[in-house]
């Protein structure tokens, strides 16, 4: 497979706790909700990617059933969300809470 974030996928974001892998996850969905509200779909597409991208390799290393759990519905929905019919009656609200939460988290921390 051909990643995007490279150095990430070789290992570095193992090192991460789930809550920054969380907010960096948060980070591409803004940023892909940044660029639909610009309506450059090419670069709201790429982002959407990432966040993907970045959403497989955290399930690679889920170690709990409750997380992988999460993290495939919200793999799900945002694909979903980005790539289908949004079935799942997603909004870029709601994309912002949840991953705000994870940001909060990271940043209380330091």
């Amino acid at each position: 497979m051909s990643y995007q974030h490279k150095n990430l996928a070789a290992g570095r974001w193992g090192k991460l706790s789930f809550f920054e892998q969380m907010a960096n996850i948060g980070s591409e969905v803004e940023r892909a909700l940044n660029w639909r509200a610009k309506n450059n779909a090419a670069y709201c597409r790429q982002a959407a990617e990432r966040a993907i991208e970045l959403i497989d390799l955290t399930i690679e290393g889920a170690k709990n059933f409750a997380r992988l759990k999460e993290l495939t519905r919200v793999r799900e929905a945002i694909a979903d969300y980005f790539f289908g019919e949004n079935e799942f009656i997603s909004s870029d609200a709601l994309w912002r809470k949840y991953f705000s939460h994870f940001a909060y988290a990271v940043r209380k921390d330091y």
